[in-house]
């Protein structure tokens, strides 16, 4: 089953957003792309002994939010391939805050029973919540450890806790196994930032990780950790664009351990997240498991090649 186009024609059967055209455009052209994260709750409902049917809502309500988010995140971060670029800042804020709410509308219009709806109501409202504080940390550049980890804890693991939540709950899940796929969500999201932030860091041309100033977990290792190349690591991370330097400050995040840091604390997560599975009764546990191995294994694979 082609998920995408029908959780499109879900969204455009809703009032207002079938009949306005910017949003259309919005939803039709990244819904073109296959967004990953659009399937996390039909993974869940699946798991737990629901149907793909069921479980479109939850994806519905999930890509709403997730688009309202990316539309301040791109404004916040000044991403130069964000929507505002084309439309507005105005237009792209208003067109925010409208996703953000059909995200609340697609679970208010489907057929799931009363307390479902208001089970996943909460659960989405108290993710947007959540990231909105994420995002406002996000944008001071966390300059310590700790303040990294209270981001990650605002905004990537409440929008994956919330996205197999949803999924769970319209799959028919019990109020504590829903509870537990919550956990394993907001589990997988922190692995999902630590995949993220060492694929970016090791990717060539430079990341704007780099370019930007910014710190994601293996940057700030190296800049924190006191090891022999730490004063020349800085020296190139002030100077990333020139030629060379790239390659060379790579090196260092392998030789001073970051990305051994990094490879740690996603495999430490990834054993959390299958401890609390194996708690949970779930139809298709399979299902999960093969959605935490595959942000390992990529991982595992880079460690492996740069040991």
């Amino acid at each position: 089953m082609n998920i995408y186009p029908s959780i499109v024609d879900y969204l455009l059967n809703m009032p207002v957003l079938g009949e306005w055209n910017d949003a259309k455009t919005i939803l039709n052209r990244i819904a073109s792309v296959q967004p990953r994260d659009w399937r996390l709750p039909l993974t869940a409902c699946e798991a737990v002994g629901g149907s793909l049917e069921q479980g479109i809502p939850a994806s519905a309500s999930l890509a709403c939010a997730q688009i309202g988010i990316i539309l301040v995140d791109d404004m916040l971060d000044d991403d130069p391939r964000g929507e505002y670029r084309r439309i507005g800042a105005g237009q792209a804020a208003n067109l925010a805050s409208a996703f953000l709410s059909a995200g609340s509308q697609a679970i208010l219009y489907s057929q799931a029973g009363p307390m479902i709806r208001l089970d996943a109501l909460s659960s989405l409202n108290e993710m947007i919540l959540a990231v909105a504080l994420g995002q406002c940390l996000d944008v001071q550049n966390p300059q310590d450890e700790d303040a990294y980890w209270r981001v990650v804890e605002n905004k990537s693991a409440p929008f994956f806790g919330t996205a197999i939540h949803l999924g769970a709950l319209f799959g028919g899940a019990s109020k504590i196994a829903g509870e537990k796929m919550e956990q394993v969500g907001r589990v997988y999201g922190e692995m999902i930032q630590i995949h993220d932030d060492l694929r970016d860091t090791m990717e060539t041309p430079a990341n704007p990780d780099w370019t930007q100033g910014r710190s994601p977990l293996p940057i700030l290792f190296a800049r924190l950790v006191d090891h022999p190349d730490r004063t020349r690591f800085m020296e190139l991370y002030g100077n990333i664009a020139d030629e060379g330097t790239l390659q060379e400050a790579q090196e260092i995040l392998i030789r001073c351990g970051a990305v051994s840091y990094c490879v740690d604390q996603l495999m430490r997560r990834s054993q959390s997240a299958e401890k609390i599975l194996r708690s949970i009764p779930l139809v298709r546990a399979d299902l999960m498991e093969s959605l935490l191995e595959a942000v390992i294994a990529p991982v595992r694979k880079l460690f492996d090649a740069v040991r």
